[in-house]
């Protein structure tokens, strides 16, 4: 091999290293910025989303409720998309309010995730009588339209083990 070929091969393979290098950076600074910092706007426009759930799921406004979500929102298992968010929240309002408790709410890849402690509490008794304890696990994106739900999860909250209800609940 001559000098001058060994040195062709040795550029190439300088770019070629360049290249990579620049590859597995691009692609480290790619994943590092998936999860973006959420603003104080971001974290009082998702509390205002969780301010508005019960309000809207206690009058039986299936629309206001569905607005909440995304288009292909889910809450639950079994109901997907604003037309089954509408049905599932369209009812005569009842004695059983819902009182969340402050959510815990973290950055995601996907814009935020959340978990909150709700109590169902019955206000046909009186005093008022807390009836239920559960647990919401959600995914949060921002829209055009602000930030959604774009899934809830709804499951009974073991008050007793402290860990049950931490940040590990978190999907």
């Amino acid at each position: 091999m001559t000098a001058k070929t060994m040195m062709h091969a040795s550029r190439r393979g300088t770019r070629l290293m360049f290249a990579l290098l620049f590859m597995i950076g691009f692609s480290i600074s790619a994943n590092a910025q998936e999860i973006r910092k959420l603003t104080a706007d971001d974290y009082a426009e998702i509390l205002q989303l969780y301010f508005r759930y019960p309000l809207t799921l206690d009058s039986g406004d299936g629309e206001a409720f569905a607005d909440l979500f995304t288009e292909d929102g889910k809450f639950g298992a079994n109901v997907t998309g604003r037309e089954a968010l509408v049905k599932f929240a369209t009812r005569e309002a009842g004695a059983v309010r819902h009182a969340p408790l402050t959510p815990l709410i973290v950055p995601s890849a996907e814009g935020a995730t959340g978990v909150v402690t709700n109590l169902f509490i019955d206000v046909s008794q009186s005093p008022a009588v807390i009836t239920r304890v559960s647990q919401y696990t959600d995914v949060l994106v921002k829209t055009p339209l602000g930030w959604r739900f774009k899934s809830r999860n709804n499951g009974i909250a073991d008050l007793r083990d402290p860990k049950a209800t931490t940040a590990q609940s978190l999907p």
